[in-house]
Parts: structure tokens; sequence; C-alpha cells
């Protein structure tokens, strides 16, 4: 089993109430940016956020559930990045027949969008490889069902007609997993001609794992 996502407090349901919140979660990632994780504090938070403690905890616990809402935050950003930046082209190249359909490429769009995400986005960066993401969030996030990789999982069964089965889950969850870890891997190098070498050894690696391995 895995741990229940954190969740905030209360939902916002006036529109002040909605600006505090997202005061609180642009401050966390204002800080996430600019230093290390431990120094982070819920009291730092609040300081950047212009906003009493007693105001953060009316809406979030521990920062734990902060962490967790600006990463939640940022997938829903990310998730808008694919559909302008790789579907909605995709989608006008399979309409114009434009070279037809190429599964790999798709994957390989998807990483490099992911990456350049990461570029612009330190506070999720730091989020992401410093593994601070609660178990229950990441769970949700990196379900066939529910996270991203349901848009691979979306593409594969309407494009690719790939009957939805458990192992075609099991599979997604797989390359979600082991991208995450390479990609952070990738990060580690000290150069970034090596964190570009380390990438594309990931998409050869995850594209062949996906839609070349013989079928099960």
């Amino acid at each position: 089993m895995t741990d229940p996502p954190t969740l905030p407090r209360r939902k916002p349901t006036q529109k002040r109430s909605e600006q505090t919140v997202q005061r609180i979660l642009d401050a966390a990632g204002e800080l996430l940016a600019q230093i290390p994780l431990e120094f982070v504090t819920t009291s730092r938070i609040a300081k950047q956020a212009g906003i009493s403690i007693g105001a953060l905890y009316r809406f979030y616990p521990d920062k734990q559930t902060i962490f967790d809402a600006v990463a939640v935050r940022h997938v829903r950003n990310f998730q808008t990045w694919l559909e302008i930046g790789v579907i909605q082209p995709l989608e006008r190249d399979l309409k114009e027949n434009l070279g037809g359909l190429n599964p790999s490429k798709f994957l390989e769009n998807v990483i490099d969008t992911y990456v350049k995400y990461l570029d612009q986005n330190a506070d999720f960066r730091a989020l992401a490889f410093g593994r601070l993401i609660s178990a229950g969030t990441k769970e949700r996030q990196a379900s066939p069902v529910t996270g991203l990789p349901s848009l691979l999982k979306n593409f594969m069964l309407g494009r690719m007609r790939i009957p939805s089965t458990p192992e075609l889950d099991l599979t997604l969850r797989v390359v979600s997993e082991a991208g995450e870890r390479l990609i952070a891997f990738a990060y580690e190098q000290p150069t970034r001609e090596a964190r570009d070498q380390i990438i594309e050894e990931t998409k050869r690696m995850l594209t062949g794992y996906l839609f070349v391995r013989p079928a099960r």
C-alpha cells in the first residue's frame, strides 16, 4: 500500500482565499528555486507570501502539503505544454497526412518537452529530483489512469489501437518511473553535453521498451 496523497485543510471558496492559496504556492516555488530544500519552512513560506503563519495553516497543515500542491500545479501546467506543443501538432500532422504516425518520435517529443519544462522551472526540479513529493500524490500523478502516463496511454489506445490491459498499465508505470529517475541522473552530470547524452540514451531505451520489444 502507498501513503494517501497529502491534502490541504480546506479548499478556497472565495476569490480572496484563492488569492491567498496562490500566494502561498508562489512563495513556496520561489523559495524552492532559491535556497536549499532543508531551509524551506512553513514560516519562511508565510513570510515570503506576506501572510501570517496562521493564515497559511488555515489551508495547509504542513510544508509537505504545500510541496505536493506546488508539484500538482506544475504537473497541470506541463500537461498544458504537452497539449499545445505535442498533441495538437501531432493531430494536425495526422489530419494532413504529413509523414504518418511515428510512436517513437511522439515519446521523444514528450521527453524533450519535459526537459524544457524542467529547465524553466527550478522549483519543480527541486521537488522532483529531491523526491519531496509524497508517496500518495506521486502515485496519483504517475498513474496511467489519473496521471501523466494517461496521456501516453490514450495515444496508444486511440492512435495505435493497442488494447487496454493491466500489462499496458504496468509498462507505462515502468516507463514513467524509469524516465523520471534517468532524467534526474542526467541533471546530475557535470556538463550540459553529458546531460544531453544521458537524455538521448534514455529516449532510446524507453522507446525500445515501449514500442519495439516483442509483445508478451
